[in-house]
């Protein structure tokens, strides 16, 4: 199942395809997900524990995922929360189409 919020989509994965270096939360915010480039808020992650980021750098493209061990929130001040169910996650800025050309979605 996708997960769509505003520019960030989450794809199920396998644990096994997940690599890099684990972030730590931001202390006020919690995991920060993406920043909305139009607005400036974030796409979060809120959960008590059971939560890791990870991010690796892939011809230089930021690579990110998300394991979750519990439910947790998927919180952006303009859209509704949304819960994410435990597993393992590819996190992705959502593209839109565009007759012209493929874009990047902006919050």
């Amino acid at each position: 199942m996708l997960i769509r919020q505003g520019d960030v989509l989450l794809i199920p994965c396998n644990p096994e395809d997940v690599w890099g270096n684990p972030v730590a939360p931001d202390p006020q915010r919690g995991f920060v997900l993406m920043e909305g480039e139009a607005t400036g808020h974030a796409h979060t992650i809120v959960a008590e524990s059971g939560v890791e980021l990870v991010t690796a750098e892939e011809a230089e493209e930021l690579r990110m995922w998300l394991l979750l061990e519990v439910e947790a929130e998927l919180t952006h001040p303009e859209h509704k929360p949304l819960l994410v169910p435990p597993g393992t996650y590819e996190v992705r800025r959502q593209r839109e189409y565009d007759p012209q050309a493929i874009r990047m979605v902006s919050d």
